[in-house]
């Protein structure tokens, strides 16, 4: 491989969004990334780096990729309009619609849970136990009127719960669960006339009552500041709204608006993939929006229940003598009161995200302590094709939890694990995150009915269906590209697993994490509360040689006879989209013979010179030229289709009509209605990163522009660079950043609870 120049480094355009109006530190992305295109980003902005240069990365509506919230957001396109009369409903859903539906089930059952533990929290009245506690301590601690260990003790052992029976089983192989109901007109019209009186577009009309609800006309009324849980929309526009509706009656630290912006900025923090955030970032996020007093806006938010308060940290009492002790010696204790202890550290939360990563913590306790843990599994074992399978298969056997990690190369023991486990008569199956990696794995499996997509299964359009009591019906459950499971996704998979089942979380630490918030695989290495196999099995050839060195901080020159790896200089960003367009129509299947239709393009961002609009522009005029008469498509347009925050499925443009627009998506047809066209679907011969994350191509060139420098870490090289098997080409011009990226730019914290919440339960023999 030749050696890695190119051009000065400019400034970065990134593969996720994060504005100017973000936490600082806290409330930073996971991964670089680029303004965010929300179609094709499909929730990419949670934990992806954000983009560096260029004015499209500023605002909310960037970051709104997570929420697939239209790429123009409505909130600054006061021209669109607010769209036809209400579309009828599909007989059919799609996978990702059903996945919402199911999450959407499981919240349900959380709320129900959370309202069977305390009463619900008035408007404005103090909270009650443990949350009541929590509020007090913070205002003592931060007061210092007293120390944090004065409030608060050490926690119980939590216990690993029994599975609740569903309230209503789901039928096996359903297609899909219906939709929720289309918004009344009469609602609409009500949003869109106060809408219009605050001098807002009317085309939030339809996403206001979505977000807010059938009563969204009365809260946008009473509470304008109510605007902000619209997708895309800034606190200086819904400042903007207040002001035309109320008047001179509204000001910066009205409480209404203080407690909508606590909820805002915790919002935006789920989207870069935080689950919480510390108190301190969301105070300093709070004073760069002008609120004179972050502390008191603080405490109004957790009082009316918009943020959940918890304390993170070792700062308890010391348990200091025994009961039965009888004595205490003085000495001891003033030893002790001079110990030194580490600080109370305050997280702010959404109950949802909360709620989701207890509700998983209970769940992966639960199938640790009620598994069989004296299977025997020898023989299989013994019949393993790798020694790494078979330690996985030994492992597996003695666990209800095993967390496995390893590269590419490393998917074949999970295959063998499944194999294995049906040749013991386990009903046993593999999860995806995408199309492309279930037909990787059926593949390997070499049984096709084993390999199911998350979101198929969870919709019961593929895998086993639920038994009577509603839980899917099998024994193994290996789920593969795990770091692509966000925490909500998490919790309706472990939520719909039966006591005994054994689950097996498999994945390469190495790539970009997840679209939506949370680490769970991350999460569940760290807190070490299950067995781990790590993989002996290395990636072959120059490219596998070439990613495993990234992965460990080394960008290392490869032999590459066959010319496997290529590197391509450029000097600028208008050079790197001809050298793209040339290398995908010509070179590459002039050389390997790969078509061009199988060659994927990954660039760091959505916006600047040389991001996916602009390659995917060129790429179309040189590839599929058309007048793009279907909402700017043409039939055999390669596209990616956003169903639901998180996913990006790859597709092809087949035909439009009144239905709306017609996709082949891996061989399943998907008819996006025509008012879902424009928020939902996007040109896709080129992608970000994270949207490629989980998928393969025969070949892949990987576009890296001057001004991509501040974008890149060593996660996005390392899962941009692995996408290609065959052959991977890069279009170079960040010079020195590439490396440096990858010695120095290790993937960014997410603040979550889950590893906290793991490490606290009991382990197997503590259970048992």
């Amino acid at each position: 491989m030749t050696a890695l120049p190119g051009e000065t480094p400019g400034t970065g355009g990134t593969d996720t969004p994060q504005d100017d109006v973000s936490p600082p530190d806290e409330a930073g992305a996971q991964e670089p990334a680029a303004d965010a295109d929300p179609a094709s980003e499909g929730g990419e902005a949670a934990g992806s780096p954000s983009e560096g240069g260029g004015t499209e990365a500023a605002g909310l509506e960037s970051t709104e990729a997570g929420a697939g919230a239209a790429e123009a957001s409505p909130a600054d396109s006061a021209s669109t309009g607010a769209g036809t009369a209400d579309a009828s409903t599909a007989p059919e859903l799609s996978e990702a619609q059903a996945e919402l539906v199911a999450q959407r089930e499981l919240r349900e059952r959380i709320e129900q849970r959370k309202a069977a533990k305390a009463a619900p929290v008035a408007a404005g009245a103090g909270l009650s136990g443990t949350a009541a506690d929590l509020l007090a301590a913070v205002r003592a601690v931060e007061s210092g009127e007293k120390a944090g260990s004065a409030f608060f003790g050490s926690p119980a052992p939590a216990q690993a719960p029994r599975r609740p029976a569903p309230a209503a089983a789901q039928p096996p192989r359903t297609p899909a669960s219906q939709a929720a109901p289309a918004p009344q007109a009469a609602s609409l019209d009500a949003v869109r006339a106060v809408l219009v009186e605050g001098g807002a577009p009317e085309a939030l009309a339809r996403p206001a009552v979505g977000a807010l609800g059938e009563q969204a006309a009365e809260l946008l009324r009473t509470d304008p500041w109510q605007l902000l849980a619209v997708p895309g929309v800034r606190p200086e526009q819904a400042d903007g709204f207040a002001r035309a509706l109320l008047g001179a009656d509204c000001g910066p630290d009205d409480g209404r608006r203080t407690t909508a912006l606590v909820g805002w900025v915790l919002e935006r923090a789920a989207l870069q993939g935080h689950t919480a955030l510390d108190a301190q970032a969301v105070r300093a996020a709070l004073a760069e929006r002008a609120v004179s007093d972050p502390d008191a806006a603080v405490r109004e938010a957790v009082e009316e229940g918009v943020a959940l308060l918890f304390r993170e940290g070792e700062d308890e009492e010391p348990d200091g003598v025994e009961a039965d002790a009888g004595e205490t010696d003085e000495d001891s204790l003033a030893e002790g009161a001079d110990a030194p202890r580490e600080p109370v550290r305050i997280l702010l939360g959404l109950d949802r995200y909360a709620l989701a990563e207890e509700s998983l913590a209970d769940g992966l306790a639960r199938l640790v302590n009620t598994c069989e843990k004296a299977a025997d599994w020898a023989e299989a074992a013994a019949a393993a094709p790798s020694p790494s399978a078979a330690e996985l298969i030994r492992t597996t056997a003695a666990a209800g939890l095993v967390a496995h990690s390893g590269g590419e190369a490393a998917r074949a023991e999970p295959a063998a694990l499944i194999a294995a486990a049906r040749g013991l008569g386990l009903r046993a199956f593999g999860a995806t995150h995408s199309e492309d990696g279930r037909r990787r794995l059926a593949a390997a499996t070499g049984d096709p009915d084993t390999a199911v997509t998350l979101a198929g299964l969870l919709s019961g359009a593929q895998g086993p269906g639920r038994d009577e009591e509603g839980a899917l019906a099998l024994d193994l459950l290996v789920v593969l590209d795990a770091p692509q499971l966000d925490v909500e996704s998490a919790a309706v998979l472990v939520e719909a697993l039966a006591d005994g089942a054994r689950l097996v979380l498999s994945g390469d630490p190495g790539v970009l994490g997840s679209a939506g918030a949370g680490r769970v695989f991350a999460d569940v290495l760290a807190a070490r509360t299950c067995p781990q196999v790590v993989s002996r099995t290395p990636d072959p050839g120059p490219i596998g040689e070439l990613v495993s060195g990234i992965g460990i901080g080394e960008l290392n020159q490869v032999d590459a006879p066959g010319k496997e790896v290529v590197i391509v200089p450029v000097r600028d960003a208008g050079e790197a989209v001809h050298r793209t367009v040339q290398l995908v129509a010509d070179s590459v299947p002039r050389a390997f013979s790969i078509p061009a239709d199988e060659t994927q393009v990954i660039t760091v961002g959505h916006g600047g010179a040389a991001g996916t609009r602009v390659l995917n522009e060129a790429l179309k005029q040189r590839l599929n030229p058309g007048p793009g008469r279907f909402g700017g498509f043409d039939p055999g347009d390669r596209v990616v289709h956003v169903p639901a925050p998180g996913r990006a499925v790859p597709g092809v443009v087949r035909s439009a009509d009144a239905e709306g627009l017609h996709l082949d998506c891996g061989g399943v047809p998907v008819v996006v209605p025509q008012e879902g066209v424009e928020s939902s679907v996007r040109h896709g011969w080129a992608l970000s990163a994270h949207q490629a994350a989980g998928m393969r191509w025969p070949a892949a060139v990987v576009v890296l522009p001057g001004d991509a420098a501040q974008g890149l870490s060593r996660p996005w090289v390392y899962t941009a660079f692995g996408r290609g098997e065959r052959h991977l080409s890069v279009v170079h011009g960040v010079d020195q950043a590439l490396p440096h990226a990858v010695a120095q730019v290790p993937a960014q914290e997410r603040t979550t609870r889950l590893r906290s919440l793991l490490e606290a339960l009991p382990t197997p023999d503590a259970a048992s």
